[in-house]
């Protein structure tokens, strides 16, 4: 039935116990439910959306929204309603629950509604307030926790990872990030976002949680949507920022330690020992290298770290320590890693305990100054004409421990070594003879590792 759609919202049930009130000049009204906490009051002019069960004086029910299932929605005090209802919505708070009793001059008179109100009947109204919005609200937005420290804030075009928790404005969950075990990941200001909720994100801190309070227009308008967000709905969320970040950031680098002799700093193709933890924006541990029984250990530049920690490695004194801030995009990405989220900001702290100077991408060992004008002769220690292994290693051994070279650091020398002579050793018959060797920088677009 829809002729009190464009009416009201109330149940009656139990009203006949107000008894007969004889002829009535205005609204009775029975406040029977007041919230302890009423933000705000339904005023002439204001959208509102209620439920309501209207009878007789006898009980009997001649209309309900909750029969239709579903609320009914319009503008108080001006005129879309019967006089009677405008009447008695004003005031009501969101959850207030009142009987209304609407004489027939402020109902439908003397005429009645055919086959169903007869003329010059007195309404029992029990209505409950769900919603009230008006066309000049603006987001509502409360701070329930901001973080002591915040150098950044949420802008436009950035990709933010937030949980939420979102309600109707009388308290009926709709929908919620938690129960999904993982965030809501989206860009800002791009339109993936409801206009309400992309303004109401601007600004936050990583850390941040807010209230933010969006009425329809802003949300989902008069359609809702599915069957959780009725028509012309006010939404409420409850939302924690994890992270955010820009494709365009940087690793974000802070020195909180760093040794007054410091001369010499780590470089690209180092050979570095560290110490690290890692965590989430949020403060969740992810990793740390104090879990295990030695530092972690890396060539710089060998692609076997994120690169944000590679970054962040570099030009780092020994006892220097850092924090780290590095954006997925140089970190694990939009797929993420064991235990590290799709498209999460990682957090490190970082402490630089050793480093060795590297050699360029392709070498195993570079001279610090220049070779001997004849190698193969220095080498070719018997004088007879050939370079087994043994007076390989022992040249090349000779050589690093003069300083007159150094092998590629973070490997076993003796396998470096063997590598190199394998390399040289062109036709593998176990020698080398002064037509194979050759240094690396002689050679033309010849890919291979040796000297």
């Amino acid at each position: 039935m829809t002729f009190l759609c464009l009416v009201f919202t109330l149940s009656l049930l139990g009203v006949r116990g107000l008894g007969d009130p004889g002829p009535l000049e205005d609204v009775v009204i029975d406040r029977y439910y007041v919230p302890k906490v009423c933000l705000r009051e339904v005023q002439m002019g204001d959208f509102v959306r209620y439920h309501y069960n209207g009878t007789f004086q006898d009980g009997t029910k001649f209309d309900s929204s909750y029969d239709r299932g579903a609320t009914v929605a319009g503008v108080a005090g001006v005129g879309r309603l019967i006089t009677g209802m405008d009447r008695g919505l004003q005031g009501m708070c969101v959850n207030e629950r009142r009987h209304l009793i609407v004489p027939p001059h402020l109902g439908y008179g003397s005429i009645g509604v055919a086959g169903l109100i007869p003329p010059d009947t007195t309404l029992y109204f029990d209505v409950i307030m769900l919603d009230i919005w008006n066309k000049e609200d603006k987001l509502q937005i409360t701070t329930l926790f901001k973080p002591q420290r915040c150098n950044r804030t949420v802008e436009n075009t950035d990709f933010v990872r937030y949980h939420y928790n979102g309600t109707l404005l009388d308290g009926t969950p709709f929908d919620t990030s938690y129960g999904k075990g993982s965030t809501y990941d989206t860009y800002v200001g791009s339109g993936w976002l409801i206009k309400g909720m992309d303004q109401g994100l601007l600004g936050m801190c990583a850390g941040e949680k807010r209230r933010i309070v969006i009425p329809p227009f802003l949300a989902y308008g008069e359609k809702g949507y599915g069957n959780k967000i009725p028509g012309s709905a006010v939404l409420i969320f409850d939302v924690h920022i994890i992270d955010f970040h820009n494709p365009t950031d940087s690793v974000e680098i802070e020195t909180t330690y760093r040794p007054a002799d410091c001369n010499v700093t780590s470089q690209d193709r180092d050979f570095v020992r560290y110490h690290y933890n890692c965590s989430l924006l949020d403060g969740t541990r992810l990793f740390s290298s104090y879990d295990y029984e030695n530092p972690q250990e890396v060539t710089l530049g060998a692609s076997k770290i994120i690169e944000g920690l590679n970054q962040g490695l570099l030009n780092m004194c020994v006892g220097e320590r850092r924090t780290l801030i590095v954006p997925p995009h140089l970190g694990h990405g939009e797929s993420g890693a064991r235990g590290v989220p799709g498209s999460a900001v990682i957090y490190f702290e970082i402490e630089l305990l050793h480093f060795e100077p590297g050699v360029p991408e392709g070498y195993l060992f570079v001279w610090h100054n220049d070779p001997p004008e004849n190698l193969f002769e220095a080498m070719d220690l018997n004088k007879d004409g050939e370079v087994p292994f043994e007076e390989f290693s022992t040249y090349i051994t000779s050589q690093v421990a003069e300083g007159q070279g150094r092998l590629v650091p973070g490997s076993e020398p003796t396998k470096v070594i063997g590598d190199m002579f394998q390399n040289q050793d062109r036709n593998k018959d176990g020698k080398i003879t002064a037509e194979e060797l050759k240094l690396k920088s002689d050679e033309d677009q010849v890919k291979h590792e040796e000297l």
